[in-house]
């Protein structure tokens, strides 16, 4: 299978903030944001292994900054990393402000999907070839971020982790 880089799974979902998708403090909700997060990075999962993709895991989130009714909200995400069936994703939420147009991060999210065929098993994908200076460092943060996933769950001894004990030698 031919190496792909992040930008060809690039996946970007612009809309705009609306009443009913808000909290009483008129910001948008959570799971709002998650439902869109999600979605953008399982069409960025299909392009990468043009495969059928079901979320695995999310593995992180970091709302950091409320979203306002009324924003223009825009979801980018690609797969930084590449394993034997899975991808990891990463997303990064953007608002824009009304006026000067100018884009402010107000989020982020990893998630995991698998890629599976029509019977649901797991299959092969493509490697991911970073480019960028950003790509290369969610690439490298994406096996450590698994060994410790892996740890947690009970699947991996910890004395396997390589990418993880090289953070504290």
């Amino acid at each position: 299978m031919s190496p792909k880089t992040p930008k060809e799974s690039l996946t970007i979902l612009t809309d705009m903030v609306l009443p009913a998708e808000t909290n009483p403090l008129n910001n948008l909700f959570g799971g709002e944001l998650l439902a869109r997060m999600d979605r953008a990075c399982s069409i960025a999962a299909r392009r990468h292994s043009r495969r059928i993709v079901v979320t695995a895991s999310v593995n992180h989130v970091s709302f950091a900054k409320a979203v306002p009714v009324g924003s223009v909200v825009t979801v980018e995400a690609r797969v930084s990393r590449a394993f034997k069936s899975s991808m990891e994703v990463y997303v990064d939420v953007w608002i824009e402000d009304r006026e000067s147009g100018e884009r402010t991060k107000a989020n982020e999210g990893i998630y995991t999907f698998v890629a599976v065929d029509e019977t649901g098993s797991p299959v092969p994908v493509p490697p991911i070839e970073p480019e960028t200076d950003l790509e290369k460092e969610r690439f490298a943060g994406a096996l450590r971020r698994k060994q410790l996933s892996l740890i947690l769950s009970g699947k991996m001894n910890p004395d396997a982790a390589t990418e993880l004990k090289a953070l504290f030698q």
